[in-house]
């Protein structure tokens, strides 16, 4: 039986380090190991859309197209089905600690060594979650972020997504040509976002999603003008 293995990285050089790292030590050998790139966060949705017997994702939330913790929520609400592990340089407890609360299977750091991403991985395949070693994640302290992750859950695919592209600062006909819908669907998203994270403009959304993790995020700034 072959395991398919998505790695989500835009660093060529961090995906073959991976693929060394995984190839010939999974489930059998890499006879039984079918690995696919993907360089961007579009094409890691392309390859969901694709490959519906893939097995895992190892998803970057800091390419090109994600918006940090963002984009692992859109996965998870997607593809339920494919476990995902977040693979991030940003390693703290905090931010490892939110990840797995908005669904990740597991958390590797971008500094683990060969050993322990494959360790990550086969425990994530064999239906464990795959927390770095020597980690106390300890609990979360902020009633604001915890309030803010649970409204996060309740999001629609779809919804989840346009989420995504505000944090990258997109309007709603850029959003509107990503997604191949009507500006005026996009705008309904837009209201129905705003609504569940309880704000009334685009940029205090993004303002409420960089207290889970600024750091993991991009184009932080957003449509300073534009409302839904």
């Amino acid at each position: 039986m072959t395991t398919k293995i998505c790695i989500a990285d835009d660093h060529p050089l961090f995906r073959d380090a991976i693929k060394s790292a995984l190839v010939g030590h999974i489930n059998g050998g890499p006879a039984n190991t079918t690995m696919i790139e993907a360089g961007d966060f579009n094409e890691a949705i392309a390859v969901l859309d694709r490959e519906h017997d893939l097995d895992l994702l190892l998803l970057d939330l800091t390419m090109p197209g994600a918006s940090g913790l963002s984009a692992l929520v859109a996965v998870r609400a997607s593809y339920p089905a494919v476990p995902v592990v977040v693979v991030s340089a940003s390693d703290d407890p905090t931010t490892v600690r939110r990840a797995l609360d908005l669904g990740a299977s597991g958390f590797i750091s971008k500094s683990a060594g060969s050993e322990a991403i494959r360790s990550s991985v086969q425990a994530v395949l064999d239906g464990d979650v795959a927390i770095p070693d020597n980690i106390d994640l300890g609990r979360e302290h902020d009633p604001e972020v915890e309030d803010l992750i649970s409204r996060i859950r309740t999001l629609t695919p779809q919804q989840a997504r346009v989420l995504g592209m505000l944090a990258e600062g997109l309007l709603n006909k850029q959003i509107a040509y990503e997604l191949g819908v009507s500006e005026a669907t996009i705008k309904a998203h837009v209201s129905a976002v705003l609504q569940k994270l309880n704000v009334d403009s685009r940029t205090q959304a993004v303002i409420r999603l960089s207290k889970i993790g600024s750091d993991m995020l991009r184009g932080g700034e957003g449509d300073s003008t534009a409302s839904a």
